[in-house]
C-alpha cells in the first residue's frame, strides 16, 4: 500500500483495528473516527499517508452515521448554514496542510480544546453568549472546524464547542455534527485528489477498510440510543479531554520519538 515503507501482515490487522474501533467510537459518540484513527495508523505511516489511508472509511463512517439519525428537517432548517462555512473552512484548511503539512496543528487544536474545557468548568457549562448570539457564532465554529479538518483532519471539537453552548442534545447534535463532516470530507477528498496527487488507486487500496468501519459505527449507534442527553453530554466531554491529550502525545510521537 502506498506511503508505507513495508506492509506485513500485523500492520495491516492493526489498521483494521485503528479502523473498527474508531468506528465503534464514532458510532457511540457520532464523533471521534478520524481522532482516533489518525494517531493509530500515523504509528506505522506518516501523517500525510495516515489521513489519505482514512479518508474514506471517514465519509462512510459519517454517512452511516447520519442513516442511524432519522430525520434531518429541524437540523437543516436550524443549521442549514453551518455546512457551507466549513465547506469555506476545509477548502483552506486542506489547501494549507497540502502547502505546509509539518506545521504543528495538532498543538494549536488541542490548546483550543483545553482552554474550553477549562473555562466550562468555570463557567459550570452555562454560556449565555453563545446562545444569545447563536447566529453570529455560526461562521466562526464552522470555519474552524473545516480548517481543522483539513489541516489536523480533525473537525469534531470546535463544532461540539458550540452545538454543547447552545444546550442541544443528542438526537440534534450528532446529525448536525454529521452534515458538516460529510461536506468537510468531500471537500477535502477533492482537494487531495486535483491538487495533492492522490490518485484513484490510492484511494480504491483503502476501500475494504470501509466495511470494518461500517459494523463499528452500528454497533456504536445501539449504544448511543440507550444512553439519556445527560450522561451522553458526560461522555462527549471526558471525550474532548481524551483527543486534546491525544492530539499532543501524536505530536510528541511524530516529532520528538518517531
Amino acid at each position: 500500500m502506498f506511503g508505507f515503507e513495508s506492509i506485513t501482515f500485523g500492520i495491516i490487522l492493526w489498521i483494521v483495528l485503528a479502523v473498527t474501533l474508531s468506528g465503534l467510537i464514532q458510532g457511540t459518540l457520532g464523533f471521534g473516527f478520524p481522532f482516533i484513527a489518525t494517531p493509530m495508523v500515523a504509528m506505522v505511516a506518516d501523517m500525510r499517508t495516515a489521513v489519505i489511508t482514512i479518508l474514506l472509511p471517514t465519509l462512510a463512517t459519517t454517512i452511516a452515521t447520519l442513516l442511524t439519525c432519522g430525520s434531518l428537517k429541524p437540523v437543516l432548517k436550524r443549521f442549514w448554514l453551518m455546512p457551507v462555512y466549513g465547506f469555506c473552512g476545509a477548502l483552506a484548511g486542506t489547501w494549507v496542510f497540502v502547502g505546509a503539512p509539518n506545521f504543528p496543528y495538532q498543538l494549536l487544536l488541542a490548546a483550543i480544546i483545553l482552554l474550553y474545557l477549562n473555562l466550562d468548568r468555570i463557567s459550570k457549562g452555562e454560556w449565555p453568549l453563545i446562545r444569545r448570539h447563536e447566529r453570529a457564532f455560526a461562521p466562526l465554529a464552522g470555519a474552524a472546524a473545516g480548517l481543522f479538518e483539513g489541516t489536523a483532519n480533525v473537525a469534531a471539537p470546535p463544532l461540539i464547542i458550540y452545538y454543547l453552548a447552545l444546550g442541544i442534545g443528542p438526537a440534534m447534535l450528532v446529525p448536525a455534527l454529521q452534515i458538516c463532516f460529510l461536506i468537510g470530507k468531500t471537500t477535502q477528498f477533492s482537494v487531495l485528489t486535483l491538487r495533492g496527487g492522490v490518485g484513484m488507486a490510492q484511494w480504491a487500496a483503502t476501500l475494504p477498510l470501509v466495511a470494518f468501519a461500517i459494523s463499528g459505527v452500528f454497533i456504536g449507534a445501539r449504544i448511543r440510543h440507550r444512553i439519556d442527553a445527560e450522561t451522553y453530554r458526560v461522555w462527549v466531554k471526558r471525550a474532548l479531554w481524551v483527543i486534546a491529550f491525544a492530539l499532543l502525545a501524536q505530536y510528541v510521537y511524530l516529532n520528538w520519538l518517531r
